[in-house]
């Protein structure tokens, strides 16, 4: 991790296109500025561990109905398989 001492006012520069400035120090608080294009997505840790979890949850509901669509593909297969076997008789 890098490690850097700035003051109010003060900023760092990430890449080409992305700025963070301190705007205030506050006690224990530091106010943050960040500027980057509106493709690069900004957000607070937790925030971001909360979308990781939500995206997962999502991708197993997916999945889930995925299963869910081949074994009722399977289970119309098999019921078409018995009624034409039954036309037969």
């Amino acid at each position: 991790m890098l490690v850097l001492t700035r003051k109010a006012g003060e900023s760092i520069v990430i890449g080409h296109d992305i700025e963070v400035t301190v705007l205030e120090v506050r006690g224990e608080q530091v106010r943050l500025g960040i500027r980057a294009p509106r493709h690069v997505a900004v957000h607070r840790t937790e925030v971001y561990l909360a979308i990781q979890a939500e995206n997962r949850e999502a991708a197993r509901s997916v999945a889930g109905l995925d299963a869910l669509a081949a074994w009722w593909e399977s289970r119309k297969r098999e019921n078409e398989g018995e009624n034409k076997g039954q036309e037969g008789e």
